[in-house]
């Protein structure tokens, strides 16, 4: 059970209100998201493209746009080198859009997750050296490539390194040009780009040197705005402004690709938001690295025509993301049997074998199992290289450093890296058992920190709901990470009548009333079955199947306390006001 908490950040909610001309409760929100002045609360809700940072404030920027446009004075050929994620991708997008519209004799080449592993390597650098290639252009990746860097200047080649991640301890490369705003001699004052947010800077500057007409810069900030949501950094800052302004472009965008794509997803062009990024058309656009190859998603989002051809590739990329969701699914489905029937169901980090898991989607399984246990989780499945080798992927939770934890179980690995959240790591698999054993028996993870809590923003009566407080709402998006979608509780509701709805019967639709006499439509679009379990453990047997009849108000025994957001239902024209349930308490 998720442990309750409400925000109590404090700010003059009806003075701001009237300054800014919104409600309270919307001041209340952004003071939650950590705002507190009255400048940053207006900059929040009313972007400009003007409080963009100018991209030759970055360190390097100016070197690496003077190189490229001598590159292409004469004539040299420059090949980009991206990642195959949907940062990589929509970087590689960005700069040879950018650098074919300067004039460059341009390429790209993206590496493959099984064949090439991430970012540049020797392999790469001699395959450009038998091309004929003169420069190297990294995206999203390269900051932590010292040898490769250096062994292509060895062998003459000029090389600029564009990338986002964090510095690691023994430096930079030595490169012609690194350009990564977290370099700690950088003044960017924002540091939480992605990579083809870097990427697409570097194009503004490109064609502002050059003189180029600015609209083709941002005619690709779309792709900046989905790379910055995919890539789930923080939507704060300089990236919230350039998702809001990106995904105002995706709505009326005139790249083919990203046309397709929408069309083959089935989504409303002027309805997209950040959501639609983050689980419609980035999955799709992932997709195709983690399954087969990430060239399949560049040749999209690189056509120049809405053709079939493109329609295709959009359709197909769609049918991959299909498969990719029920591979995950199934082994999601199998890990949970494993722990549920086994002692991993007492362990406090899951070590879960799946031998016939894909690699591509162990991270993604070990998400949902983070998720749905709330613990740190690691996936290890069959290395497709060595029998005798598993590979693992791990998320983990707030509290328990998953990096630092893998140290103390070095002795036992042939390889690890990662972060305190996310981790890779190989292993004989002869050693699989004593490693579950190692980082269990090191865990000091208490009950408190395997308690998840959610965050409440306001506690709101469902009565006060209305649809103009949604579309007040609307201001503050995009929502993603680090400014997360309002939610809100009541408590004392009663539940008068439930439905089961979808293709998969998956989603439980209840009909609810307030103390007030308030009555609407409340979905619950996760854990179904354990809401219809506990109902029945509460209520009893007999109440569970009076639910899906209707309860008669003198019998109807239900009380609940729930965690909801608001949104409008429109259906015939007709706007009706609705709650998501995002947890709930029985009573």
């Amino acid at each position: 059970m998720k442990e309750w908490r409400v925000y109590a950040g404090k700010v003059d909610f009806e003075g701001y209100a009237a300054r800014l001309h919104v409600s309270p409760l919307t001041v209340r929100i952004m003071c939650n998201r950590g705002l507190r002045k009255l400048e940053e609360m207006e900059d929040y809700l009313y972007p400009d493209e003007k409080k963009l940072n100018h991209p030759l404030m970055m360190k390097d920027m100016e070197q690496a746009v003077d190189i490229l446009i001598d590159k292409i004075r004469a004539g040299r050929r420059i090949r980009i080198v991206g990642d195959y994620d949907i940062d990589g991708v929509c970087a590689v997008a960005i700069l040879y859009r950018g650098l074919k519209g300067a004039g460059a004799d341009v390429d790209w080449y993206i590496p493959h997750r099984m064949k090439d592993g991430y970012g540049l390597n020797r392999g790469i650098v001699e395959k450009a050296l038998q091309d004929g290639v003169d420069t190297i252009l990294t995206c999203d990746n390269g900051i932590s490539a010292r040898e490769e860097v250096a062994y292509g200047k060895e062998q003459g080649m000029t090389v600029i390194v564009t990338d986002h991640h964090d510095i690691p301890s023994a430096g930079i490369p030595l490169a012609d040009a690194v350009v990564n705003p977290k370099q700690e001699d950088c003044t960017y004052p924002f540091k939480g780009l992605c990579g083809a947010a870097v990427a697409w800077k570097l194009v503004w500057a490109l064609f502002e040197k050059q003189g180029l007409p600015r609209s083709q810069v941002w005619d690709m900030l779309e792709f900046a705005a989905i790379a910055t949501v995919g890539d789930v950094v923080e939507l704060q800052g300089e990236n919230r402004l350039m998702v809001k302004l990106g995904i105002q472009k995706l709505r009326g965008t005139s790249i083919p690709g990203l046309t397709a794509l929408i069309e083959a997803c089935d989504l409303k062009p002027d309805a997209i938001g950040s959501y639609h990024i983050g689980f419609v058309l980035g999955p799709a656009i992932n997709a195709s690295g983690r399954l087969e190859s990430a060239r399949l998603s560049e040749e999209l989002l690189l056509c120049e025509e809405l053709d079939d051809e493109t329609r295709e590739k959009a359709r197909y990329l769609r049918a991959l993301n299909d498969s990719r969701k029920t591979m995950t699914s199934e082994s999601v489905n199998e890990a949970l049997c494993l722990v549920e029937g086994s002692a991993m169901a007492q362990d406090r980090v899951l070590v879960i074998y799946l031998p016939h898991c894909s690699e591509s989607i162990a991270g993604i399984v070990a998400g949902r199992l983070r998720e749905h246990y709330y613990r740190p989780c690691i996936i290890l499945t069959d290395s497709e290289a060595d029998p005798d080798m598993v590979k693992g992927s791990g998320r983990s939770i707030p509290g328990y450093d998953l990096f630092h934890e893998l140290e103390k179980a070095a002795d036992l690995m042939t390889r690890f890296g990662g972060h305190p959240l996310a981790a890779g790591l190989s292993l004989k698999k002869e050693h699989v058992e004593a490693f579950r054993r190692k980082l269990n028996e090191n865990c000091t993870l208490t009950e408190k920190e395997l308690t998840e809590r959610l965050w409440i923003d306001i506690p709101l009566p469902i009565d006060r709901i209305t649809p103009e407080f949604i579309r007040e709402m609307e201001l503050l998006e995009p929502f993603g990470k680090g400014n997360e979608k309002p939610v809100f509780a009541d408590r004392n509701i009663k539940i008068l009548r439930g439905y089961i709805l979808g293709k998969e019967k998956n989603v439980l639709k209840l009909l609810v009333e307030s103390p007030g006499g308030c009555r609407m439509e409340a979905l619950l679009f996760q854990d179904k079955d354990d809401f219809l379990a506990l109902f029945e453990s509460y209520y009893g047997r007999d109440a569970l199947e009076q639910l899906f009849a209707g309860f008669q108000e003198e019998n109807n025994p239900t009380c609940l306390s729930l965690v909801y957001y608001p949104s409008v239902n429109i259906y015939r024209g007709v706007e009706t006001v609705q709650i998501v349930l995002q947890d709930f308490h029985f009573h």
